[in-house]
């Protein structure tokens, strides 16, 4: 007698993935950054300038970039090994401490004197009854690149965490802790070629090789190919199709804001994931990190690219309505698959 199969539903494999995040482990290589809050609140506009006048509040320091895709990882249950650098200051001790905050080890996080963490400052102004809004972004940029000793320690650590790891997580926002000639020094030795390695690259993505999947924003898209895919679907389904043949991709996952993402495996056909919750944003400072880890955490498990973007597009859609550099939990994520 032939034995009989149960076909698992869509909630319930979901579910199993999010429960399988505290048996995998993730090796993030990136910008660690340190994004500031200043709060104040509106008194009057300025006599010597037509600008406002901010009664100071508050201020509050968060790890940002790569370092919020650290936290996000963690938040999931996840077991997380952050490799970057930062600077012996304030920021950068802020970032750690967030790290020991959330149990993350930060051996692989390199703490060099003279450097300037990354720090992104966001004045917001409001009232005491009103949603407190952005007003100006001050970016404070170290003025040198790691050297080539601090490259080799990157190196090293991404090799030996990537040995004992299910997935390896790249944040290139820029700023020289990753690049491609170091993730191809990474994958010399061949450490990361058994794991998935999931690209986030804000400026350079073609340029990357050798890498499973990445989870670009439209805009992203359209500037590495040099087209205008505006609300035309034929045009960015061809341009899914060509970064996943350029970049040799596994997956590729194209976020689109208010419109949700549009998933890519390789021998599928695309998948559209109309965005989850309300389309109007609260705040979107760091919402790619919380989607990349997520898709990254759930591919970490062995779930397909459209079972891991539906997870990445549940965390997005809650991480936007939190203001600021948010995380998402576990326990939110479970709670916002049982509820749809």
């Amino acid at each position: 007698m032939a034995k009989r199969t149960t076909a698992v539903d869509p909630k319930t494999r979901l579910l199993h993935i999010i429960d399988s995040f505290e048996r995998v482990s993730v090796t993030v290589l990136g910008d660690m950054v340190a994004d500031e809050f200043v709060y104040g609140e509106i008194m009057r506009v300025s006599r010597e300038a037509p600008v406002l006048i901010l009664k100071y509040r508050e201020r509050t320091t968060i790890p940002g970039s790569a370092a919020n895709a650290v936290l996000n990882l963690a938040s999931l249950g996840v077991n997380v090994l952050p490799v970057g650098v930062v600077g012996d200051d304030e920021p950068g001790r802020l970032v750690l401490k967030a790290f020991r905050q959330k149990h993350v080890a930060s051996s692989g996080i390199l703490k060099i004197r003279g450097y300037n963490t990354v720090t992104k400052t966001r004045i917001l102004a409001g009232t005491s009854h009103s949603q407190r809004q952005q007003v100006v972004r001050i970016d404070r940029e170290p003025e040198n690149l790691p050297d080539a000793h601090a490259e080799r320690l990157i190196i090293e650590a991404v090799r030996e965490y990537a040995r004992a790891s299910d997935a390896l997580l790249v944040s290139d926002y820029g700023y020289g802790t990753v690049t491609p000639a170091i993730l191809t020094s990474i994958r010399a030795r061949g450490a990361v070629n058994s794991v998935p390695v999931m690209l986030d690259s804000r400026y350079r993505m073609l340029e990357y090789g050798g890498v499973s999947g990445a989870t670009p924003n439209q805009m992203e898209v359209e500037a590495a190919l040099g087209i205008k895919i505006g609300d035309d679907p034929e045009l960015l389904l061809q341009a899914g199709k060509t970064l996943m043949q350029k970049m040799k991709l596994q997956s590729l996952l194209i976020t689109r804001g208010r419109h949700g993402l549009t998933a890519f495996a390789r021998g599928s056909a695309p998948v559209d994931v109309p965005v989850h919750g309300s389309d109007q944003a609260i705040d979107v400072t760091g919402a790619g990190d919380t989607v990349i880890a997520t898709f990254t955490a759930a591919l970490a498990t062995g779930a397909s690219t459209e079972s891991a973007a539906r997870l990445a597009n549940y965390a997005g859609g809650i991480v936007v309505m939190k203001s600021g550099t948010a995380t998402v939990t576990q326990q939110e994520l479970v709670d916002a698959v049982n509820a749809d």
